[in-house]
């Protein structure tokens, strides 16, 4: 998957999830379903899978053995990031712990999830490319 083609899809999901978030938070006025803050969350979660799906990109265009350290080590440090943020976050405000598990976690599983769906085809493209110079 070329960059262009992953910042296209990936807008369409940010779009899509953001519209659904809009929603959720628009609803009703009286009940508070998002956390606060939550549009940094979404931000911050949306422009880290950027930054490691490039990460990734990079080692799978390196090829060779370290391509796989790379991309693992990407992840790796999307999730360490991300944790710490939730500690910075949750030390500076006071929220539901149901209600941020569901929101933090439904969006890191989704840019996450997304990412690996584009490394996958990226990958089998790798794959394909070079069955056909072997033969």
């Amino acid at each position: 998957m070329s960059w262009k083609h992953f910042i296209a899809i990936f807008s369409c999901l940010v779009v899509v999830s953001g519209l659904v978030a809009w929603f959720f938070e628009h609803k009703n006025a009286d009940d508070v379903i998002l956390v606060p803050k939550f549009w940094v969350i979404f931000g911050f979660l949306s422009g880290l899978t950027i930054i490691a799906y490039g990460i990734s990109v990079f080692g799978i265009k390196n090829g060779g053995e370290n391509s796989v350290y790379i991309i693992m080590s990407a992840i790796v440090i999307k999730l360490l990031f991300s944790m710490m943020f939730v500690a910075v976050y949750l030390l500076k405000f006071r929220v539901n712990s149901l209600f941020f598990a569901l929101e933090f976690f439904s969006l890191y599983f989704l840019f996450t999830s997304f990412e690996v769906y584009a490394l996958l085809r990226n990958l089998r493209h790798q794959n394909k490319t070079e069955k056909t110079r072997n033969k």
